[in-house]
C-alpha cells in the first residue's frame, strides 16, 4: 500500500512538472514575465494549444528593457510629423487660394 502511494506521488509530481514545463523553461532562461507564463499555463495549458503557446512563449527572448518608453517616443515623433505635414499642407492651400 505504501508503495502504491509513493508511486502515485511520483506520478503526480512528474505530471505537474510536465504541465508546468513552459514555466520551468522560462525560469531557466531568466524570462522577465515568468509569472505571466506560469499563470497562462495554469489557466489555459489544459487545452493543449494553450500549453504549446506557453512553450513557444517561454523560448522567446526577453523584450528590450525600455520597450514602453520607446513606443511612446516613436508615437510622439510620428504624431509630430503628421501634425507638421498637415500644417505645411494647410499653409500651401492658403497660399494657393491667395495667389
Amino acid at each position: 500500500m505504501l508503495d502504491d502511494i509513493a508511486v502515485q506521488v511520483v506520478e503526480v509530481v512528474l505530471a505537474l512538472a510536465l504541465y508546468f514545463l513552459p514555466a520551468i523553461i522560462a525560469d531557466r532562461r531568466k524570462r522577465h514575465d515568468l509569472l505571466l507564463i506560469a499563470l497562462f499555463t495554469a489557466c489555459v495549458g489544459w487545452t493543449g494549444i494553450g500549453w504549446l503557446i506557453a512553450m513557444r512563449w517561454a523560448f522567446l527572448p526577453n523584450p528590450p528593457v525600455d520597450l514602453a518608453s520607446d513606443v511612446v517616443r516613436k508615437r510622439r515623433v510620428l504624431s509630430m510629423r503628421a501634425f507638421s505635414q498637415a500644417l505645411t499642407d494647410r499653409i500651401a492651400r492658403r497660399a494657393d487660394r491667395r495667389g
